[in-house]
């Protein structure tokens, strides 16, 4: 089964507005909602940075059938994995089984915070994997005490669980990431139609799984409007390698940022055409490379101009 979902973008939009959204995104169609889980906005221009699981309390009671996945939170530095397994598991009974628990190595934008060493992704890897065992074993229900070599739990008791424990979904945009992420993951979060990295995936031991993937998009009446607000609202799209995970403040992609063209734009990841057939070839890529879930994210403060092309032109194609 393949679903089509949408973004609540925590950088760009306040919990109230992510919440609103939330429930129009239901109303005009889509049947998945993805929420990011940040710190910081990638740049001050986005403006926003709720904390996602206050917003997620607020988003279970504006909607009735969608399914709900955090995109992605970072269970290694900022909480201690046991409180993220209590947040997970409270959003999974609000949910009442619709909820997808998205996780990953994370940013040094977010989770430098707290005032830790930002270590090499290797040992991101190893704390994430280790972090996922500490939740899993939490959700059981069981009394809890872990020793181990990132994390340490003592007499740890989840007393609210839902009655369906969430899938916890791994993030990856490269091979490695994804191979690894295989041996232990239920799913695979990706950006964009990428079918050799659900591959990679599987072959690690990830067959199976639930894969989600987000397209990136920028509707507008012409090309050139939608360029110029994800240029303003988006840049860090644009910016190339692992530069992502190692910035650490909005003021440092700004720096990065300044160097990005409405050339690169154009010629990005960024869907900026507002020919309906361009959106619905790309979701459909995506879903013929093996994602269960295509979910897109509206760039800029436009969602209700979004949404109404998307319930018109592109959600009856996936009906």
């Amino acid at each position: 089964m393949t679903t089509l979902g949408y973004t609540l973008s925590s950088e760009e939009h306040g919990p109230n507005d992510l919440v609103r959204y939330a429930s129009r995104a239901e109303e005009v169609g889509f049947d998945f909602l993805s929420i990011s889980d940040h710190y910081h906005p990638w740049v001050s221009q986005q403006g926003h940075s709720p904390f996602v699981w206050g917003t997620l309390g607020g988003v279970a009671e504006a909607v009735d059938d969608v399914d709900v996945g955090v995109g992605v939170s970072a269970p290694i530095m900022r909480m201690h994995p046991a409180i993220y397994a209590q947040a997970a598991a409270t959003a999974a009974a609000m949910f009442d089984g619709r909820f997808l628990f998205g996780v990953g190595t994370g940013e040094n934008l977010n989770e430098h915070v707290v005032g830790e060493h930002w270590p090499e992704h290797g040992v991101r890897l190893e704390m994430l994997e280790e972090a996922v065992d500490v939740i899993r074993k939490l959700w059981t229900g069981e009394n809890v005490s872990h020793h181990g070599n990132h994390y340490t739990v003592e007499n740890a008791k989840l007393f609210t669980l839902p009655d369906r424990t969430p899938e916890v979904v791994a993030s990856a945009f490269g091979p490695k990431t994804a191979e690894a992420a295989g041996e232990w993951a239920d799913g695979l979060w990706t950006l964009g139609p990428q079918d050799d990295l659900v591959e990679t995936f599987e072959a690690g031991g990830g067959e199976g799984g639930t894969n989600v993937t987000q397209l990136s998009i920028c509707y507008a009446e012409t090309e050139d409007e939608a360029v110029q607000t994800a240029l303003e609202e988006w840049p860090n799209s644009a910016l190339p390698g692992e530069l992502a995970q190692h910035l650490p403040t909005p003021k440092h992609f700004e720096q990065a940022a300044s160097m990005v063209t409405e050339e690169n734009i154009r010629e990005g990841s960024i869907i900026t055409d507002p020919d309906p057939e361009t959106h619905v070839e790309t979701i459909r890529e995506c879903f013929d490379a093996g994602f269960d879930y295509a979910y897109v994210h509206q760039i800029g403060p436009n969602q209700e101009d979004f949404f109404e092309f998307y319930e018109e032109q592109v959600i009856p194609e996936f009906e």
